[in-house]
């Protein structure tokens, strides 16, 4: 424990208002297809170390167009929070939006094998990711190892992927039980023409119809959040209970074909999910809309897209326990895959205590990554 405080120590998180003072970027072509690339690399008065990080992004909407994400952490942008510690850093924006987990495995691979081969690099190659890059993350380390030295999962759906996929439709089928009417169509068409798309964020759309309601049935409200054990911000319940139902329904709007598309079929099913939670549950799971998922749809997700906790090099995984959108039972999933799978001495899981969606701080960041350098460290000379 004292060689960990002492990585802590020495890496050292850096002060928020440093913005890449000694971070140089640049796009680089790709041969390999049309995602884009990006890489950052320390300059005076910041000293490189021979290591790189990869970074993995977040869930994009399928209709946006393709560009480097642009992340910041206590107003630090991540390449120059990278760079200070002294690694290269690369990123990508992958081939495709919506979901991207196979593609962006595939990808990051191919831009770690180009950096490698254009860069002075003799240190360890890590790999990081938030949200869906955070099962990106987890997923190419038990496939790639021989790429990775270690990876760092934040906030991602890394313990049960179809589980996800449910929660999204089971959020809509709940919703329009609660507030019949308020978006149009159902859980798994649930915008045929594109209008809900193009009306979610303009004044009086979609967005601010649901937030209305919301306010409106303040006890059907209530009995939504218990159904789906959905995490508020105490700080600021009216606020966070507005986002997290929003949030969830957006996934539900934006996702759902993306998905249908690249997973062979329609993967939500309910026949026999029975809710709890609300002041009639029988009524509830009475009228609550049922539907069937597609056999090969759900194959598809077993066979590529569910973690199988067999680790063969280091993965620390971050979420906070106050997570409306990716709930923190996926550690618990994840844990338990390690475990039976042989591997959970390669595995650390840190939770953070707070409410939000990949909501860290710098501090907490480097501090789950001075945790795997640690252990990557601790496995070779």
């Amino acid at each position: 424990m004292a060689v960990l405080w002492a990585v802590v120590f020495l890496l050292g998180a850096p002060s928020a208002g440093a913005q890449g003072g000694c971070s140089s970027c640049e796009d680089i072509s790709n041969p390999y297809g049309a995602s884009l690339y990006r890489v950052c690399v320390p300059v005076p008065p910041c000293a490189p170390n021979g290591g790189l990080v990869v970074f993995a992004h977040g869930y994009v909407a399928p209709n946006e167009p393709l560009q480097i994400p642009d992340y910041k952490i206590d107003g630090t942008t991540l390449p120059a929070l990278v760079n200070q510690l002294g690694f290269v850093y690369a990123t990508s924006s992958f081939p495709v939006n919506g979901l991207a987990i196979q593609e962006g495995i595939d990808d990051l691979v191919n831009l770690t094998s180009l950096v490698m081969g254009s860069y002075p690099l003799t240190g360890p190659v890590y790999l990081a990711g938030a949200s869906e890059g955070g099962a990106i993350t987890a997923l190419a380390m038990e496939r790639h190892s021989d790429v990775f030295s270690g990876g760092l999962a934040l906030c991602g759906p890394v313990g049960n992927f179809q589980k996800q996929i449910n929660h999204y439709g089971d959020f809509r089928v709940v919703f329009d039980y609660f507030f019949p009417g308020v978006l149009p169509h159902t859980a798994i068409d649930p915008d045929p023409t594109g209008d809900v798309r193009s009306g979610w964020d303009v004044p009086r759309g979609y967005a601010d119809q649901i937030g209305l309601a919301l306010l409106a049935n303040p006890a059907a409200t209530q009995q939504l959040l218990r159904v789906m054990r959905v995490q508020v911000d105490p700080a600021d319940p009216v606020t966070s209970i507005g986002e997290a139902v929003i949030r969830n329904l957006w996934y539900n709007v934006f996702a759902t074909y993306d998905a249908q598309d690249k997973l062979g079929g329609q993967p939500f099913g309910n026949r026999w999910r029975f809710y709890t939670g609300s002041s009639n549950d029988f009524l509830l799971n009475l009228k609550v809309k049922r539907y069937r998922a597609d056999y090969l749809a759900r194959l598809e997700i077993a066979a590529n897209y569910e973690t199988s906790g067999q680790l063969h090099a280091p993965v620390v995984t971050m979420h906070t326990t106050g997570d409306p959108i990716v709930p923190y039972w996926h550690e618990l999933f994840y844990r338990w895959k390690t475990c039976r799978s042989g591997s959970w001495a390669m595995h650390t899981n840190l939770p953070v205590f707070k409410y939000g969606h990949c909501e860290f701080s710098a501090e907490e960041a480097v501090t789950a990554f001075s945790v795997l350098a640690y252990k990557v460290a601790a496995q070779g000379p």
